[in-house]
């Protein structure tokens, strides 16, 4: 795997944005993949192929929470599952347009209120002592004052994590990031809203959740490499 990206390492550099080396990279999915040993028996495709998409988009591996890269079990084999976090949407979002991103949890025992309609409004004043989640929102502000948000209550984050292939895997960050979970979840139900690029909408919502089942080396003089997904 280590020779693998090094042979990679100078694609990975072409294909990541102003402001982010590939030395740091590398050294992010070392983190990662020490963080989810079992990577190390998935095909190393499919690792590199999840390792490219992230490099396209501009999402650190690793301890930031951009982007996670999950083992998951395909026809009996492991393989390589890309997941965004709500930092890599809160990133995208600021990178693409300006827009500023922030997701907060709401626990039993805090004052929340919240409307839609002519008269949008949206009042949280955490607990002291905060019981468990209710719910989660995202809020994304543009440069020009104009403002969006999106609530979750916790039926919904339970519907959405039933929907995600990878909920019940051990490595799953379903189970070791619950509530970062559930941020993702309220920033992405918002992100449709909106006024991202399309190339960034379309990648992060083509990626998110993924199988990565291999690349295509046909493209590697632009350093782009396209990863074939199983959404």
């Amino acid at each position: 795997m280590h020779d693998r990206l090094q042979e990679l390492r100078p694609q990975i550099d072409m294909a990541l944005p102003v402001g982010m080396t590939a030395d740091r990279f590398a050294r992010c999915v070392w983190t990662a993949i020490r963080a989810q040993p079992k990577l190390l028996e998935a095909s190393p495709e499919s690792v590199l192929a999840g390792v490219m998409v992230a490099a396209q988009m501009g999402l650190e591996p690793g301890p930031l929470g951009h982007v996670y890269l999950v083992p998951f079990k395909v026809k009996g084999r492991q393989e390589c599952q890309l997941i965004i976090g709500y930092k890599g949407y809160v990133h995208l979002a600021r990178r693409s347009e300006g827009i500023a991103v922030v997701a907060r949890a709401v626990h039993e025992g805090d004052e929340f209120q919240y409307a839609y309609g002519l008269d949008e409004r949206l009042i949280h004043v955490p607990s002291d002592n905060p019981g468990p989640l209710t719910h989660t929102y995202a809020v994304a502000r543009a440069a020009d004052g104009q403002r969006w948000f999106r609530v979750l209550h916790l039926a919904e984050i339970e519907q959405r994590k039933a929907r995600s292939r990878s909920a019940h895997q051990d490595t799953s960050p379903w189970k070791t990031d619950y509530e970062a979970m559930s941020l993702k979840s309220a920033v992405r139900a918002l992100v449709p809203f909106l006024p991202l690029s399309s190339l960034e909408a379309s990648q992060a919502a083509e990626a998110d959740g993924g199988v990565m089942l291999g690349m295509s080396t046909d493209s590697y003089g632009s350093g782009l490499v396209s990863a074939d997904v199983l959404p």
